[in-house]
C-alpha cells in the first residue's frame, strides 16, 4: 500500500528540491514517498519540522580542527586503498548518506558514482534495493550491512545479515567493508552537525 505524504510535509521537501534544482514544482495529494528524491530526507514519525538544505555553514571544520579532518581523510585513504570494488563504496556512502539525511554526502557521491560511469537507473534504485533486481548479490549484502551497522542502535548488527555478508566477503574485506560504513557514518554526523553546504 502507497504512503501518501500530507500536502504540507510534501510541499517543504518540494520547495527544498526546486530550491536546488531551480525548477518550478506543484505538489499533489497523491504523490508518494517513492516520488520524492533521495536528496532531502524526510522523517515519517512524530511532527519533526522539514528543514531546506543549508546555504551557510556553521563552521569549516576542515580549517578550525585540520588535524582532527586529517585523521578521518586517514580513515577514507586506508578504506579507499583497501581493495574493496570504488562502485561498491559508493553505494555504501550513498545509502549511508540517505538514512543520515546527509545533503553535502549525497552530492558528492552522485557526482562520484557518476564519474565512475554509474547508471543513473542503479542510482535512484539505492534506496529501494532490496525490491530491484540491478544489483549483485554481494552488492546487496553490503547494502544490508550498511543500514544494519548505520542504524546499529536499532538493528545491533543482526545475525541473518552478517551470515549473508560472510558468504560474499572475506574476513578482511569484512573489517574495511565496516570501516566504510564508520568512515561515511563520521562524514555524515560531522558535515550535519556543521551544516556544510552541498557543493563546497
Amino acid at each position: 500500500m502507497k504512503q501518501l505524504l500530507s500536502k504540507s510535509i510534501l510541499a517543504c521537501v518540494l520547495t527544498a528540491l526546486a530550491a536546488l534544482a531551480a525548477l518550478p514544482v506543484t505538489a499533489t495529494s497523491e504523490t508518494t514517498a517513492q516520488d520524492v528524491k533521495s536528496a532531502v530526507k524526510i522523517e515519517m514519525e512524530g511532527n519533526q519540522m522539514c528543514v531546506l538544505p543549508p546555504t551557510k555553514a556553521r563552521l569549516d571544520y576542515r580549517k578550525v580542527a585540520p588535524e582532527s579532518f586529517q585523521a578521518m581523510i586517514g580513515l577514507q585513504k586506508h578504506v579507499s586503498q583497501s581493495g574493496l570494488e570504488p562502485s561498491l563504496l559508493v553505494l555504501v556512502q550513498l545509502r549511508s548518506s540517505q538514512i543520515n539525511g546527509c545533503d553535502y554526502c549525497l552530492d558528492m557521491h552522485a557526482k562520484e558514482a557518476h564519474l565512475q560511469g554509474e547508471t543513473e537507473q542503479r542510482l535512484s534504485a539505492v534506496s529501494t534495493w532490496r525490491t530491484s533486481s540491478l544489483f549483485s548479490e554481494r552488492e546487496r549484502a553490503a547494502l544490508a550491512w550498511t543500514e544494519a551497522i548505520t542504524r546499529i542502535a536499532d538493528t545491533h548488527a543482526p545475525d541473518d545479515v552478517y551470515e549473508a555478508v560472510c558468504k560474499q566477503f572475506s574476513e578482511k574485506e569484512r573489517v574495511d567493508l565496516t570501516l566504510s560504513i564508520v568512515a561515511i557514518n563520521g562524514w555524515n554526523r560531522l558535515n550535519i552537525a556543521f551544516q556544510t553546504v552541498p557543493g563546497s
